[in-house]
């Protein structure tokens, strides 16, 4: 089947947090998309509700054999079924890994910049927030090994949080990043969760290595987590997976899901999630196409139109990490510019102290909105009334 993706589809007024607006201001933040989901998986739902009887749901082995040839053949992730637990979502599973390896007070560590409820969840759960800062190299991140190890020995970190592939910066931690990553939090005994929800949209030439498949040996200590609903674009219904192969420490995780029944998922999130793993393909590889050319052309529309801005091509995902310090000096004037303009994007400071005068755009929606929100990028950061910093 071929899709569609320059389909327009109105989601104003349908309680889409993304279109939330009362105006006609475009939408270029919060990472959804604005394409319809996978046949298959409407097709599977459909078939569901029409069946009329929606009573209580457990994952069946179809489920399972078909989360786990997704995983093996993409990826080298073997699972057994035992290997398998399911969340709600994967930032309740990161305050679940929280209550699993450390105790109130403990020190946790995550790099800055990062999706913002790993900083919000650890404070809100009474953890002790440590950060390491990316540092940027020709235009990619990288991850500050002496800096991590500095910290961990400093805070006595018992938690390392890793984003990969990283939001927002978009990288796909190499194999030798992962090794030394796991080397230091092994000489040190820290446990390490790795967020992949973004695996699946790894772009062309890059490769999304498992951090479990790294583990032997320190299966103890890795848990990883993940979910359809970035993939395949539902969002809306809620589920993930949690990934370890340690007994012990899988029947640990179960012990306090149940203490507040967060080990099950609804019926619909069984049944999408079924239907995108096995049948699910051939949508995401022309998703991941689209979503290539999506980012061909924005970042060929900023080198022309707002050549001031940095941009840091994302090697997985849909979302490009800008550097605007050339065109503010402060975030709220920065995005309160952009939002006279009616357009959207997500303000880079949410992510952490390196946010400072970034944004994270989302290109994930027909190319005719995408170069309408350009276009209004480019009137805001051109007005006369916002002259860039060297202009000043």
């Amino acid at each position: 089947m071929l899709y569609n993706f320059d389909e327009i589809i109105d989601r104003r007024n349908t309680g889409s947090f993304k279109w939330h607006y009362t105006d006609d201001t475009i939408p270029l933040w919060v990472a959804d998309m604005d394409f319809k989901t996978a046949q298959p998986i409407l097709t599977a739902i459909e078939q569901v509700a029409q069946h009329g009887i929606l009573g209580y749901t457990v994952p069946t082995e179809p489920l399972y054999q078909a989360i786990i040839q997704w995983h093996g053949s993409r990826y080298g992730l073997w699972l057994n079924q035992q290997d398998i637990l399911f969340s709600p979502g994967v930032v309740p599973s990161l305050v679940l890994m929280m209550k699993v390896f450390t105790e109130a007070g403990d020190a946790v560590l995550i790099n800055d910049p990062i999706y913002t409820p790993f900083m919000t969840k650890i404070s809100d759960n009474g953890r002790q927030l440590v950060t390491s800062a990316l540092k940027e190299i020709d235009g990619k991140y990288h991850l500050d090994l002496a800096d991590i190890e500095a910290k961990i020995v400093e805070h006595k970190v018992k938690l390392y949080l890793l984003c990969n592939p990283h939001n927002p910066g978009g990288r796909v931690w190499t194999v030798d990043e992962l090794k030394a990553l796991l080397f230091i939090c092994k000489k040190h005994d820290v446990a390490i969760v790795s967020d992949e929800i973004h695996q699946d949209l790894t772009l062309s030439s890059h490769k999304f290595i498992p951090f479990l498949t790294l583990a032997k040996g320190y299966e103890h200590k890795v848990v990883s987590l993940t979910s359809m609903t970035k993939t395949f674009n539902i969002a809306g219904i809620k589920g993930s997976m949690i990934f370890a192969k340690d007994s012990a420490l899988l029947s640990k995780i179960d012990q306090q899901q149940r203490l507040s029944d967060e080990h099950e998922l609804n019926l619909f999130a069984y049944t999408a999630m079924r239907s995108a793993y096995e049948q699910g393909g051939e949508w995401l590889k022309q998703v991941l196409a689209y979503i290539e050319a999506n980012i061909d052309l924005t970042l060929q529309f900023l080198e022309e139109h707002l050549p001031k801005i940095k941009v840091m091509r994302p090697e997985a995902s849909y979302l490009i990490w800008l550097d605007c310090s050339a065109y503010a000096q402060e975030d709220q004037l920065l995005y309160d510019a952009l939002r006279d303009a009616k357009v959207e994007l997500s303000a880079g400071i949410k992510y952490g102290d390196e946010g400072h005068l970034k944004m994270r755009l989302n290109v994930a929606c027909p190319k005719m909105i995408l170069i309408e929100g350009l276009n209004r990028m480019h009137t805001a950061l051109n007005d006369d009334t916002f002259n860039t910093v060297d202009s000043i």
